[in-house]
């Protein structure tokens, strides 16, 4: 009941970003549905049914990951002062925030049942003249376990995830965090430094003074005064905050997508005529290429962050102004937070460039099915990317306030945003398109 009321209270913003959730719940549960009309009007071939089931893990990963964004940038369910107190604290208001996922999602797949029952025929007349009927299995009873089971996936994975996504834990730098606990015998809290007798907990007082002793805080270090010309802006709260380190996952994902590429290269060379069916009159090829191209997209994914903190770095370099200053500091401080979204969405551009270099002019157009399905993939990770950016922005809101207030014109903040933009563009751009002939190159049989 709170995460309806606290759904029904939302800004209008963050009810269209659900109702996007809910839509690709929707078309995903769609798929899913289809998948299993053709596996029920072709009995002989569970192969081929299978595959069809396989092709639709792609757009549920999209579906699922985009939900987690929004999750995340979801103001309802941040946590604030004073919360605590009345029962809301991180670990209830990240299960609101599963359940609100969950709630969008069941939305969005029941809409899926509902269409797909009227294509069959169930709820009213057979519509577009029965055509179709074909890959829905319209003469044979729908199984509602099957189906319910399926439409279920999208809901159970997109909490889960949420779930795991948001689940409380410790920010605090470890030099705040302090030692990790122990406990001594009899389950007292804390180990002393030296071995005591059975004895010692025995004598009168003796636990108390070690607690006290082990309680002292640590004599501090005499302050010195600042010499003459020493930087104070460091500590000063209206400038940007110092860069976190550069992301590690950089030479993961340069490994993870050279490795992809190997696979990809060797399948070229061990082809033996027998593979997959690509979907939309592409190109058939073995079913390692497949493989390949999954490790492509995920070492894209972790090269992302490690790839962005680099773009802001070099526009850094060379004696920069303030402008570069700027715009530089920003990319290493989000590189986190938009690199890997934009590493997915560069994922997805190499592969639906690597699909359309390989389509067959002679064979049919798109079906409706690979139509939706590559909207979907491609949707979804534009619409996580957008929302990372959003989430980023009001992440910085403070620090933009500050300059502002300092005297920064805003025609500066908006050219250090569109200086960002062109600087991911110019170093993602060619990524993309070199990643993508890559990876055609297997299946083109060049």
């Amino acid at each position: 009941m709170l995460a309806l009321r606290l759904t029904r209270g939302s800004h209008l913003a963050v009810q269209l970003r659900r109702l996007l959730v809910a839509v690709a719940s929707a078309g995903t549960g769609f798929l899913l549905l289809c998948t299993l009309g053709y596996a029920m009007g072709h009995p002989d071939s569970p192969a081929a049914a299978a595959l069809r089931l396989g092709w639709c893990a792609t757009p549920l990963a999209a579906t699922v990951y985009f939900a987690v964004a929004v999750a995340r940038t979801d103001p309802a369910t941040k946590p604030r002062p004073g919360l605590s107190a009345i029962g809301l604290g991180p670990g209830r208001l990240m299960a609101i925030s599963a359940t609100t996922t969950a709630l969008a999602c069941t939305l969005g797949s029941m809409l899926a049942l509902l269409f797909f029952l009227h294509l069959r025929g169930d709820l009213t007349g057979m519509p577009f003249d029965g055509a179709a009927a074909e890959f829905l299995a319209s003469d044979q009873p729908l199984p509602l376990p099957a189906a319910l089971t399926l439409l279920a996936l999208v809901p159970v994975i997109a909490s889960v995830s949420v779930a795991l996504v948001l689940r409380p834990r410790d920010l605090r730098p470890a030099s705040e965090k302090g030692p990790a606990r122990s406990y001594g015998r009899f389950g007292v809290q804390g180990r002393p430094d030296r071995r005591e007798t059975f004895g010692a907990y025995g004598r009168f007082g003796a636990h108390l003074r070690a607690g006290a002793r082990g309680s002292e805080p640590a004599e501090q270090p005499a302050q010195t005064e600042q010499s003459e010309g020493a930087d104070t802006t460091a500590h000063d709260p209206s400038r940007p905050p110092p860069p976190r380190e550069a992301p590690r996952g950089l030479p993961w994902g340069i490994a993870v997508l050279a490795a992809g590429l190997a696979v990809e290269a060797y399948a070229n060379r061990t082809r033996n005529g027998g593979g997959l069916s690509l979907p939309g009159g592409l190109a058939d090829g073995p079913a390692s290429v497949l493989a390949g191209w999954v490790l492509t997209a995920i070492g894209l994914a972790l090269a992302g962050p490690g790839l962005t903190h680099l773009c802001g770095r070099l526009l850094q370099s060379v004696s920069p102004g303030a402008l570069r200053l700027l715009a530089g500091r920003v990319l290493m401080e989000e590189a986190t937070r938009i690199g890997r979204p934009l590493g997915v969405v560069c994922a997805v551009a190499s592969g639906g460039f690597a699909m359309t270099a390989l389509y067959d002019a002679d064979a049919p157009a798109f079906g409706p099915l690979t139509t939706l399905g590559l909207l979907l993939v491609t949707g979804c990770t534009v619409a996580t990317l957008l929302t990372a950016a959003l989430e980023a922005k009001h992440a910085r809101a403070d620090t933009t306030a500050a300059l502002l207030r300092l005297g920064a014109p805003a025609t500066m903040l908006r050219s250090a945003a569109a200086l960002r933009a062109g600087a991911l563009l110019a170093l993602f751009l060619p990524l993309t398109l070199f990643v993508a002939e890559l990876a055609a190159l297997p299946l083109a049989g060049r």
